[in-house]
């Protein structure tokens, strides 16, 4: 009887802002962080750009991760009280344009939609990291499965595109599927990521204090500017944990669950993805022979595991990329959902429109599904552009971040929130951040700019690692600047908005 009063609640909370319920909401608490954290998906990032950040500054990259996990943490805290106030589809879109007006709302919305079609694509292409070594059958396309290679590249599509078809038809299946499938998932990559650990730390080779060895980049001028770009590696995998607010109208009592599982699965990943990188540096055979930067995690498992377990942890890994695809297949098409049923996008009526049976928005992930594809092309033609792509879009990432964070500050200083305490479903007072909201917010916009600084930099070590295309090392502030303006160009201008937004109300 409590669970039909609380969604009854949940139904008239979100008519109060002029949506009707079409979304099932069927999602726990569980469900939710599974949302936010298979969105992170610590096995799958950690596992691919570890090399990344170990090659620039060495075992003491590792206080990157902290670094960026306060800084993450504090947008967190943000995007946590939005979520409590506003549980909405779409939340980024939501959100900035309740804090910023239309046109803010429209542009983050703009730049994250873009940024989880490339995420996805990137996420579906790490198969090829992983199934050729499970079984050389799954090298269907040549025999060369390094991801450079022609027939390396090929085979990643191949495989990314099969991925993204299984991905975009749960999506339309339903999102009760949707979320079994990621909550099993979720339960295989946390279980893989203390088996890691577990096996790191067991069979280390040195302590833990490796994380203060500089390397071979320390004996360097300038090493902090090493560091700095290390740091790189921890932005790209702390985003996405706002994929509870996606959800929002899919999970019962919204106001309480969705705050408190954009924090956890921050935190949750923050420290399992830490205790993975000690344990690497701790077990890896040798921290100079060069095969750490280039091979990264893959390279101290196969040191220390016989083959049958090695096996095992690279189809747990396989399952990571599968619903770290999957979470941000789905958070992508509520974004899309929601803005269309906003009327901000085109053929806006056929995307917001939801199947009866299944409440699930069909047209936007196919469509997504569709786009991703088309991303994954890319990597067959020119490797080196498909992972400046991949990097220019967590750029996109924390730009849209900045547009919530930053007329949230504004609104602060105007009072924000006011009207006194609310509460949720079932009665309790919403999180808030109290007296700590001001300096918390100027905590998140201030490293919200500065990463943003440092991801556009334009450093040919990142965007144009063989130096062939040099025009490459401003991919960043060029892809931007091409994103701002096909947006502007696609900007709904003079059409009225469903439910307009009043600034200050």
């Amino acid at each position: 009887m409590t669970t039909v009063a609380s969604q009854s609640k949940d139904h008239d909370d979100l008519a109060e802002f002029g949506y009707e319920q079409q979304l099932h909401r069927s999602l726990g608490k569980f469900a939710s962080f599974a949302a936010g954290f298979s969105f992170v998906s610590i096995l799958t990032t950690i596992f691919q750009l570890f090399g990344l950040g170990f090659s620039f500054a060495g075992p003491a990259f590792f206080w990157a991760w902290p670094c960026v996990f306060i800084g993450q943490f504090m947008v967190a805290l943000c995007f946590a009280e939005l979520a409590a106030r506003y549980p909405i589809s779409g939340a980024i879109y939501q959100w900035s344009r309740r804090m910023g007006g239309e046109l803010v709302g429209w542009f983050a919305g703009w730049f994250m939609i873009l940024a989880q079609i490339v995420t996805a694509s990137a996420a579906a292409i790490a198969l090829q990291v992983v199934l050729p070594t499970v079984w050389s059958g799954f090298q269907i396309v040549g025999e060369d499965s390094a991801l450079t290679s022609p027939s390396g590249a090929a085979n990643a599509v191949l495989l990314g595109s099969v991925l993204l078809v299984l991905t975009t038809t749960i999506n339309c299946i339903g999102v009760n599927w949707m979320s079994r499938i990621n909550n099993i998932g979720v339960t295989c990559e946390i279980i893989g990521v203390i088996a890691v650990v577990g096996m790191f730390f067991t069979h280390a080779q040195r302590g833990p204090d490796v994380v203060f060895d500089t390397g071979e980049a320390g004996t360097q001028p300038g090493y902090i500017w090493a560091w700095i770009v290390s740091g790189l590696m921890a932005a790209y995998v702390m985003v996405g944990f706002g994929s509870a607010g996606e959800l929002a109208e899919e999970t019962r009592n919204p106001r309480r669950v969705a705050p408190r599982t954009i924090r956890l699965a921050l935190s949750v990943s923050a420290i399992g993805g830490g205790l993975m990188i000690v344990g690497a540096l701790m077990a890896a055979p040798s921290l100079t022979d060069g095969r750490l930067a280039t091979e990264g995690l893959p390279y101290v498992l196969t040191s220390i595991l016989s083959s049958p377990w090695g096996t095992l942890l690279l189809i747990d890994v396989a399952i990571a990329v599968f619903v770290c695809t999957l979470a941000i297949q789905t958070a992508a098409s509520r974004l899309m959902f929601s803005m269309a049923r906003d009327g901000r996008l085109p053929a806006s009526p056929v995307l917001a429109r939801v199947n009866p049976r299944t409440g699930t928005p069909i047209a936007p992930s196919v469509l997504i599904g569709v786009l991703c594809v088309a991303v994954l092309a890319v990597n067959v033609g020119n490797s080196a552009i498909f992972t400046t792509l991949s990097s220019v879009c967590i750029v996109l990432i924390y730009l849209a971040y900045l547009m919530v964070t930053v007329p949230l500050l504004v609104r602060r200083l105007g009072g924000w929130p006011s009207g006194g305490p609310q509460v949720d479903a079932e009665g309790r007072p919403l999180f808030s951040l109290g007296k700590f909201g001001i300096p918390v917010n100027v905590a998140a916009v201030l490293y919200g700019a500065l990463m943003v600084v440092n991801l556009s930099w334009p450093r040919a070590e990142i965007f144009n690692p063989t130096g062939e295309f040099p025009l490459l090392q401003w991919a960043a502030p060029l892809t931007v600047a091409a994103v701002v303006l096909v947006g502007a160009l696609c900007y709904p201008r003079g059409k009225t908005v469903p439910n307009p937004v009043t600034i200050g109300a």
